[in-house]
């Protein structure tokens, strides 16, 4: 008994995306795709990821009423067809976006060969006058899972996890989602460009998925809540506590701090997710990550985790009306600017001072990276509690100092400097002590605009020598560290991070000249300039 062949019906729409996908295949290959999807990369890195991984298919995702015949189907529109393997990813993906309705209906996945490599046609059945007709058109319209998939060629985990780190940092790719397909023993790791084009890696075997993009969100918007963990952390003295006796359960630490112990056990167990603690048999002990927040220590984080967790982190409920207005936040919430604010609140102002020592670190090459052979005299201008002049006096025993700040800044600096020291007091949009040698700007420029900026540059070049070094201690756009503060200036002193070309634009109008500029720790910089023979 014969049985009649059946047909799977595909719509002209549908038809007319597989044959352009078939035509995109035919004439391109890995460089193309890599140049028009990630145009971020250099010809030279485009290079060398192609030796890495090949351009191997085209993707889309069609609507047949059936998926029995579909091969028939294609062979029927003159193309070569190989087996429909069901498809795990794209399914779940579907379910995601439209429901859980989807979840029992079977995407299929075949491979039309072109040439060397293919087209991959996702099949979703949809029968006539369904509700799934609204699928098809919302998909058919917006493309969500077609794509251009490269294969990567390199195995274990070492090639494939380079290659995700420089599509991303480098090409703009963003994790779009993925997963395993048994089937096929292959997992899809699937990106989004700048541009709203996906692109997929495939990587035989199984592999970590790249994080859920929603999960990826959850897990920026709860950044709040480690803030305020990590502050408690440093109010209840944990890291001291654990550093002093390695291994102790959460009962003894709860007596140590005066805590309730379940409830500290929960704080102890979210430090460890944030890899501040690491805990084996009920027992805590400190990470590298969490030995910062021990005090007494040199460069030690506890009070600018105390400060994060405080004043400025209160600010940032401000950011939105920063946004809004371009005005700082912390002036909004308190009334007033931050500098005056810790001055009429002696706690709060030995903190802040205390905090800025915290990051000193990014002075310590500072006194070898610069000849001072030859100096004398160095003025610190607005230099808090000297930090960055007590490391050059300590390295320089030639050196002389002066510390130029406000007056309730100079009493909690005179015990930080030697006797070789001068401490003087004033307003450095007025003036600036004049006779130094050597003059620091150390985190001083970013707590203002521009033109205060200007101003201040300003005074500074009125009061040196033509030849004069200025040193500049600054974090520069666009690293990641600076992105982050910039906004926190914005919420806390209406001030600004910059670039090393804006600060350059902003010296030379001054009176300077940029003469270099070296990388320092904590993502910091430090730009060299001179006093021009004229202004």
């Amino acid at each position: 008994m014969n049985f009649p062949v059946v047909q799977a019906r595909l719509a002209e729409a549908d038809v007319a995306r597989i044959q352009r996908a078939a035509v995109y295949v035919e004439a391109h290959d890995t460089d193309d795709v890599l140049a028009e999807l990630l145009p971020g990369l250099t010809s030279a890195e485009r290079s060398d990821v192609a030796r890495h991984l090949v351009f191997d298919h085209t993707a889309v995702l069609v609507f047949p009423d059936s998926l029995d015949g579909l091969c028939e189907e294609l062979r029927r529109l003159g193309l070569e067809p190989g087996d429909i393997t069901p498809s795990v990813v794209v399914r779940d993906r579907l379910t995601r976006r439209y429901g859980p309705a989807l979840a029992d209906i079977p995407v299929g996945i075949v491979h039309v060969a072109v040439g060397t490599r293919s087209v991959e046609i996702f099949a979703l059945p949809v029968a006539p006058d369904s509700a799934l007709e609204a699928v098809a058109a919302d998909e058919r319209e917006a493309e969500h899972e077609s794509h251009h998939a490269f294969a990567v060629t390199a195995p274990g985990p070492v090639v494939p996890a380079g290659l995700r780190l420089l599509l991303q940092e480098r090409g703009g790719a963003v994790p779009d989602g993925g997963g395993y397909n048994g089937h096929e023993n292959v997992t899809v790791l699937y990106h989004r460009t700048t541009t709203h084009r996906r692109f997929e890696l495939r990587l035989p075997g199984r592999h970590d998925p790249l994080p859920d993009p929603t999960a990826a969100l959850l897990g920026v918007m709860t950044g709040a809540w480690a803030t305020q963990a990590v502050a408690t952390m440093a109010e209840l003295n944990i890291a001291d506590h654990l550093a002093d006796h390695p291994g102790l359960d959460a009962d003894t630490l709860a007596n140590l701090t005066a805590t309730h112990p379940d409830a500290l056990r929960r704080l102890l167990r979210y430090l460890t997710s944030l890899g501040l603690l690491t805990s084996a048999d009920g027992t805590y002990h400190l990470t590298a990550t969490g030995q910062p927040l021990r005090t007494g220590t040199e460069f030690s984080l506890h009070p600018l985790a105390q400060l994060y967790g405080g004043p400025f982190y209160d600010s940032f409920t401000g950011l939105t009306h920063a946004v809004r207005t371009g005005e700082e936040a912390f002036a909004h919430r308190h009334g007033q600017h931050h500098f005056a604010y810790f001055a009429q609140h002696p706690e709060l102002g030995s903190l802040f001072h205390r905090a800025m020592a915290a990051s000193a670190e990014m002075f310590t090459p500072v006194p070898t990276l610069i000849d001072f052979s030859a100096v004398r005299r160095v003025v610190d201008v607005g230099g808090g509690n000297g930090a960055l002049l007590a490391r050059l006096l300590r390295t320089h025993a030639h050196l002389e100092g002066v510390l130029f700040e406000r007056p309730g800044a100079l009493e909690a600096a005179r015990t930080q400097l030697p006797d070789r020291c001068s401490f003087v007091a004033g307003d450095f949009t007025q003036s600036v002590p004049e006779g130094g040698d050597v003059y620091l700007l150390s985190r001083v420029l970013h707590d203002w605009d521009d033109d205060r900026c200007l101003t201040i540059l300003r005074r500074c070049a009125e009061a040196m020598r033509p030849g004069t070094q200025l040193l500049v201690v600054e974090r520069l756009l666009p690293t990641p560290t600076a992105v982050a503060w910039d906004v926190h200036m914005l919420c806390n002193v209406g001030g600004r991070e910059r670039s090393e070309q804006h600060y350059g634009r902003l010296l030379a109008e001054a009176g300077f000249e940029v003469q270099d500029c070296h990388p320092l720790p904590l993502g910091a910089s430090l730009l060299n300039a001179v006093r021009a023979n004229s202004l």
